[in-house]
């Protein structure tokens, strides 16, 4: 049964009967796979919705939880951080649920990091792993992403039509398997790509704009 929502533009447009969240850590690819839900018609939330926390020193898991979960009544799927941290909560408030772990080279993970993240301070990224950035802290890193990994794949043990885990490094990641898993029709386009080089220098440039003109995005 669908609900009612309204898009950016204050327009009716119908919710999905099952809520999507994307379980895997940053850097696997997830907004490809929110570009990929969109394609599919859902309305996906992701880290814009916390942006404004990043810099905030006293920011905490139940403040994250409690915006992640009124965001969630809003939109049909999630993905990148800090969502996948809050799969118990989701699962409990958002029964009939569907899960997607994506997963990487663990190597290729905490290079990518390194590369975006450096030593640039973000306090959500204080809460999940440990440390503000992965420089200098490149083991605690992959140690939380490791225990993430495995944490998932245990909680869903048995339950193969909430919970898919596709491997990037496998070629998982594709129209077959996400819409195998969510019974959906193969939109016969190939798979979006998104954060190209190109892509992250004009996202880079947009929010370099934003902070000189005093906005916020």
């Amino acid at each position: 049964m669908c609900g009612i929502q309204y898009d950016d533009a204050g327009n009716h447009a119908a919710m999905k009967s099952r809520k999507v969240f994307c379980l895997g850590f940053q850097k696997t690819g997830t907004s490809s796979l929110g570009l990929a839900l969109e394609k599919l018609g859902y309305k996906v939330a992701g880290y814009y919705q916390f942006r404004d926390l990043a810099h905030k020193d006293d920011v905490t898991w139940n403040e994250i939880t409690g915006r992640a979960l009124e965001t969630a009544k809003r939109y049909d799927a999630a993905q990148d951080t800090p969502w996948p941290l809050l799969y118990r909560e989701l699962d409990a408030a958002f029964p009939g649920a569907r899960f997607i772990l994506i997963t990487r080279d663990r190597d290729a993970w905490i290079n990518s990091a390194v590369k975006d993240f450096a030593h640039y301070p973000n306090a959500i990224h204080n809460l999940i792993y440990g440390s503000p950035c992965p420089v200098g802290h490149e083991e605690t890193w992959l140690a939380r992403y490791d225990r993430h990994n495995a944490e998932v794949k245990a909680y869903f043990t048995d339950r193969p039509d909430d919970f898919i885990s596709l491997d990037m490094n496998q070629g998982d990641v594709n129209w077959d398997n996400l819409c195998r898993f969510l019974n959906a029709p193969d939109p016969g386009i190939a798979w979006p790509h998104a954060n190209t080089r190109r892509v992250k220098r004009l996202k880079m440039r947009y929010y370099k704009l934003l902070g000189k003109l005093g906005l916020k995005a």
